[in-house]
């Protein structure tokens, strides 16, 4: 077997070149900078073709893994634990579309704050998220959990976090490499065609698949080859050790530890374990790197032998709000209650607003993508979102802000084609201009349209930061000025609509599309202000005899 002397960064690169990765996406941030800089002096990698350019932010990296993934192609995502902050609308809502190809966010915690501002500890994403982690001890397994990560994160759909803190990042040690590497994943879309649009009514579903698949994450974990309970004599305490911090136990005890120990790189926490360790040992110590949030969960769940009743025991809807019936069974309060609202009664699903600009857009849209299938059309968040519903049934995702630009880049970056961007001209001023930019940076071959009803409809029509500017914003940026089209989206345009789609799918690059009408109702208000001031106007002309 082949062996390498490298960092725990590099481990892992390499792991995950091995494992079949098709795009590495990060910022730069320490420490966890190398792996992308491994990606991109790696020989194999070059050869491979793995996408490897940097990314404008975490959120823009983050987003195009994902949209990667999306098209079944397996990815990874680096940033420092701050970058999580940056990235953590994407991050968080990961969760609730899941995975397609494997998804794996790779995050480099500094932990004394060796070139950072904080010590903030990235596991507790993870945690409130209801995603596993994995925390490698030392660099072989830094190497071996890209494999693990993948097969974890296609096996439950869900996107992986692999956790690195700076001594183990940037620390040096012999790895041996697998003999048997996995090729790349091919293109496969989502079976559930839904799945990526996280309207609320989606959402609450997927957040519903999310909590069923939390007892099977713990079972896994009670299982994992990472998580290794190893008995000793000495009962009078047991030591659980997170991750790097099993090195540094070993190193005081050389020849073997005389306390039980429980050491952990796979989260959820194996409750199993702590348990049998509670039960044994008159304490127990807990070595984490960062924040205590193995020992805040330690007291939490086991509390000493207290019954604690809530959500997490099934007392409480794990689930969305509670309410006096909720907490007056929690009370064992005999509750009366009405019928439940039969099945046949379906709720009236929104609609575009009569004369709404987007429904013309959306009708020369979905003349383009009958000819390519479903699968290929990234929204954003807005009240364009009502694409996906008939009798447009145009989009396919809807994840955060600003994610339309940067999953469709994800996707065509995975070979997918065509891949088109929706998103509105107040969210492309919010959140989507640097995914423009990486778009830019690569000329990757995508079309972007920009819905411009020149206000910010769904939230009552405030005014847009890129009101007048969008096509002077996409040109400073880069994009060619031949293919920024303005175009007016009216039933009597629908054909000119169409050929200008047609003929930006066909054109090999970026290209960005505005469909430009204003919003119906700030039209209606500001004509009826307008109105109102003529009216007023004309009355004070009349009370004093005019001029």
């Amino acid at each position: 077997m082949e062996k390498l002397l490298l960092l725990g960064d590099e481990a892992f690169a390499q792991g995950a070149i091995d494992a079949g990765v098709s795009g590495a996406y990060g910022y730069p941030g320490t420490p966890s900078t190398e792996i992308i800089m491994y990606f991109q002096k790696n020989k194999e990698a070059i050869e491979k073709d793995i996408h490897r350019v940097w990314s404008c932010n975490e959120k823009t990296a983050m987003e195009t893994a994902l949209g990667m993934s999306y098209a079944g192609k397996r990815a990874i995502v680096t940033m420092k634990h701050v970058g999580v902050n940056v990235a953590a609308d994407g991050f968080v809502n990961s969760a609730l579309t899941g995975a397609n190809g494997g998804l794996i966010v790779a995050v480099g915690d500094d932990p004394s704050m060796h070139s950072s501002q904080c010590e903030q500890d990235s596991r507790f994403y993870a945690k409130f998220s209801l995603l596993p982690l994995l925390e490698p001890s030392n660099q072989q397994e830094a190497y071996d959990m890209a494999f693990y990560g993948f097969e974890l994160s296609e096996k439950f759909e869900l996107p992986v976090m692999v956790r690195f803190p700076t001594r183990l990042a940037h620390s040096r040690a012999g790895i041996e490499r697998r003999e048997k590497r996995l090729e790349f994943n091919k293109i496969s879309l989502p079976e559930d065609k839904t799945r990526f649009v996280l309207l609320p009514l989606i959402a609450r579903k997927r957040y519903k698949l999310l909590l069923e698949k939390q007892e099977a994450l713990v079972e896994v974990s009670e299982n994992s080859p990472y998580n290794v309970y190893t008995d000793g004599k000495d009962k009078s305490m047991g030591i659980i050790a997170c991750g790097l911090t099993y090195n540094y136990l070993m190193e005081n005890y050389p020849d073997g530890c005389p306390y039980p120990v429980l050491k952990i790189s796979q989260y959820p926490l194996p409750k199993k374990h702590i348990q049998k360790m509670f039960s044994e040992c008159e304490s127990v110590l807990v070595l984490e790197e960062g924040q205590p949030l193995v020992e805040e969960q330690l007291r939490g769940f086991l509390d000493n032998g207290k019954l604690i009743k809530g959500r997490m025991d099934g007392t409480l809807p794990r689930d969305g709000e509670l309410n006096p019936d909720h907490v007056g069974k929690a009370l064992g309060l005999k509750i009366e209650e009405g019928m439940n609202i039969p099945n046949s009664i379906v709720p009236r699903p929104p609609a575009f607003c009569l004369g709404c600009p987007h429904s013309d857009s959306f009708n020369a849209l979905k003349v383009i993508i009958e000819k390519y299938g479903k699968g290929h059309v990234f929204s954003d968040i807005g009240c364009y979102t009502m694409g996906v519903l008939p009798p447009y049934n145009a989009i396919d995702t809807c994840v955060c802000m600003g994610a339309a630009i940067t999953l469709a880049k994800g996707a065509a970056d995975a070979g997918l084609f065509p891949s088109i961007a929706v998103i509105g001209d107040s969210t492309f001023s919010h959140s989507g201009m640097t995914g423009l930019l990486d778009c830019v940076n690569e000329n990757t071959n995508m079309v972007i349209i920009i819905l411009d009803n020149e206000t910010t409809a769904m939230t009552g029509g405030q005014n847009s930061s890129g009101l007048g500017k969008l096509e002077a914003i996409c040109e400073s940026m880069g994009v060619n000025p031949e293919h920024i089209r303005v175009c007016t989206p009216l039933k009597k345009n629908h054909d000119e609509l169409v050929k200008i789609y047609k003929e930006e799918i066909d054109y090999q690059g970026i290209s960005v599309i505005i469909p430009r009408r204003e919003c119906v109702q700030t039209m209606t208000r500001r004509n009826k202000n307008l109105l109102n001031t003529k009216s007023s106007e004309g009355n004070t002309t009349a009370e004093t005899g005019g001029k």
